[in-house]
């Protein structure tokens, strides 16, 4: 095998970055395109809503399916075909005259950001790393965050100077002619496709004998019956509801409820991005030293007070210091819960579990962008779905407490397997 200082693994985290920024980025943009698709195609924002909601529902229910085609065919022609394809859907979104069209294509475009997402990237993380995983994991995870930073605004920008068109076929040449190609040319699926061993060299667990074998092989029913699988799960769907969900929708018409103008808004929205991208990296380096069970339990309880401050949050310098503490445990908690699901479930198909926990993201994301709605209309403000936030967070900082250690669950296996008669 070969040996270098510079590792190829860390190229396959950059090209995976790369395609996380340009696919995730471009369709975090959606919001940008809202008001020109709405004056060009005589639509309204219950339209845009709808598109909006059912492209996070395709996104969601494809995960476990993509999983099970990453763990079948590989990650580098999911990411590649993936990015295609968001690309492809761009340049058609270009020409489209009729709001039927934008629900067809951006039906496609979830189809792609679900296979350029970290389903794909936390299985090319585990084959090709044995050390630095959750350092490596969060880069990918700031992927999502650089293209909201760089994307949403660039799009807002393009928009006043050109039009969306030309601003959506240029993120589709981008997509076609720039990240694709380098997807498809530098991507690898395995260390041994390069003639080398994982970051930190093979582990002795990697020596897979007669007698593993059959557990690869473990049906759905056994992982379903697992507590560690729901106490990942459920906790991640209350993750999906207080970010993606919640604030993600609802913090800037939260912020005008509160009283503050549309300047001190804007700038805790990107207080909230910057420390968002922090805390990403932080989780990963942290999780290479300190429990990802611990941390979790640290994140929502983080977050869980954040959201108290919120509550009271009627002077500027409350709602920065809010912004500020949120971003950091934010996407913090992506990192932790796929190294969690990938060390509990090594043996299983770490593709269809990690899309299992994407699909309850995606689910909780959905409640937390209509529930926080519906109270809205009933009582003229937020408080019923910022308690409700605090309580599910807490419940689930106590699920992740619950949670029995990586090596624990080897051990205990361990044991067991001596103990069989034989």
């Amino acid at each position: 095998m070969k040996k270098s200082k510079f590792h190829y693994a860390w190229i396959i985290v950059f090209v995976t970055f790369l395609s996380f920024l340009a696919v995730q980025g471009g369709r975090l943009a959606f919001g940008a395109f809202v008001g020109p698709w709405e004056e060009d195609l005589a639509m309204d924002r219950g339209t845009t809503s709808l598109i909006s909601a059912l492209s996070f529902v395709i996104y969601g229910v494809s995960q476990p399916i993509i999983g099970r085609f990453v763990d079948k065919y590989g990650a580098r022609l999911i990411i590649s075909a993936s990015t295609l394809l968001v690309g492809i859907s761009f340049f058609f979104i270009t020409f489209v005259n009729q709001p039927w069209q934008l629900f067809v294509l951006y039906a496609f475009v979830s189809i792609g950001v679900g296979g350029a997402s970290n389903v794909a990237g936390t299985v090319l993380v585990m084959n090709w790393f044995n050390k630095k995983r959750g350092l490596a994991l969060g880069i990918l995870e700031a992927g999502f965050g650089f293209g909201q930073m760089l994307l949403v605004p660039g799009s807002l920008l393009l928009i006043q100077y050109v039009d969306w068109r030309m601003t959506n076929l240029l993120l589709s040449i981008f997509l076609i002619v720039i990240v694709f190609p380098v997807v498809l040319i530098f991507l690898r699926n395995q260390p041994t496709e390069k003639g080398l061993q994982p970051v930190g060299g093979l582990l002795e667990e990697a020596q897979v004998t007669k007698e593993d074998k059959p557990q690869a092989k473990l049906s759905i029913g056994a992982v379903l019956q697992k507590r560690q699988f729901w106490f990942l799960m459920l906790p991640f769907a209350v993750c999906g509801f207080t970010t993606t969900g919640l604030m993600d929708t609802h913090l800037i018409p939260l912020s005008h409820n509160h009283g503050f103008s549309t300047s001190v808004t804007s700038a805790a929205v990107s207080l909230l991005a910057a420390f968002n991208i922090i805390g990403i990296l932080l989780s990963g380096v942290i999780i290479d030293y300190w429990s990802s069970r611990k941390l979790l339990v640290f994140l929502y309880i983080t977050r869980a007070l954040s959201i108290v401050i919120l509550v009271y949050s009627h002077n500027p310098l409350l709602l920065l210091i809010f912004a500020a503490l949120f971003g950091l445990v934010d996407f913090a908690t992506v990192a932790p819960t796929q190294l969690l699901a990938a060390e509990y479930f090594k043996k299983y198909s770490i593709g269809f579990i990690v899309g299992c926990l994407s699909l309850s993201h995606q689910v909780g994301s959905a409640l937390g962008a209509y529930v926080p709605g519906y109270f809205y209309n009933l009582s003229g403000n937020y408080n019923i779905s910022l308690y409700i936030s605090i309580v599910i967070l807490v419940a689930a900082s106590l699920m992740n407490f619950l949670l029995p250690e990586p090596d624990k669950v080897k051990t205990a296996k361990t044991v067991e397997s001596v103990e069989l008669p034989s």
